[in-house]
């Protein structure tokens, strides 16, 4: 009887010398694992960018110093979309040498915007963002009537983005395009006049009725000041001067 009590005591023991063991290992472990520097977040791999920068990416997310047991993925990537050149973003917080691990993707810019003198890049559905670098080719569409530079959280409207895109379409050659908020879309004709487009995708409508009624102005010796073909049931135009009448500058001997 006091054998088996005996070894009962030892086997009580040996499970609290254990258990002991155990939790001072762990104790041992948590201090590691909070006050080793290897898991605080200094850097991030950042993948899938073309305009963006890392560090860019790793002030956006928030991280910096931060132990990888208290970041949160959906936090992250709710801070990294908070940037208008930023479409979409993966997360991935694993383990040291590579605690946390992002995959960008970046919103494709579709045409230069001019404001104020301030360049910004747009996408196809409008959304302004920074312009990052010069991209060779690209159409530049030149606000003329708005004295302020133009908000990143502004949206262009989906018409003028589109007509834009379908001018450029139809004219691969064509570097600039003015815009007025009542005009819409429009150029320089390098004849000599401004002619107006309005918005919207019906421009190759919209270019027959200019052709056809260029054509007709030159005909019959008429210069325009300016062409309006927005609406094209309704083209209009301001007459700067015809063949045979005087001009002002011709009264003024200039």
């Amino acid at each position: 009887m006091t054998q088996r009590r005996t070894s009962q005591i030892d086997t009580l023991f040996s499970a609290r010398l254990l258990s002991g063991v155990v939790l001072v290992m762990l104790a041992g472990l948590l201090v590691v694992f909070f006050q080793s520097d290897a898991f605080y977040v200094h850097r991030i791999e950042v993948g899938g960018l073309d305009h963006l920068t890392a560090e860019e990416v790793f002030a956006l997310s928030e991280v910096a110093n931060l132990h990888v047991f208290w970041i949160d993925p959906a936090i992250v990537r709710e801070n990294i979309l908070r940037s208008p050149s930023v479409a979409d973003v993966e997360v991935l917080v694993s383990w040291p040498p590579h605690p946390v691990q992002i995959e960008v993707q970046e919103r494709e810019p579709a045409l230069v915007w001019e404001q104020a003198g301030v360049r910004t890049w747009i996408d196809v559905r409008g959304r302004v963002m920074p312009q990052r670098t010069d991209l060779e080719g690209m159409l530049r569409i030149i606000v003329e009537d708005v004295d302020t530079p133009v908000g990143t959280n502004v949206i262009i409207p989906q018409d003028v983005v589109n007509g834009a895109l379908q001018l450029r379409a139809l004219y691969p050659d064509l570097q600039d395009l003015l815009y007025d908020s009542v005009e819409g879309l429009g150029y320089q004709d390098p004849r000599g006049w401004r002619v107006w487009f309005g918005a919207g995708t019906n421009m190759p409508a919209k270019l027959n009725v200019y052709n056809a009624l260029v054509n007709n102005l030159i005909a019959r010796g008429i210069q325009p000041e300016y062409i309006d073909v927005g609406d094209v049931d309704a083209p209009y135009y301001k007459v700067w001067w015809r063949e045979g009448e005087q001009t002002e500058s011709s009264v003024d001997g200039q």
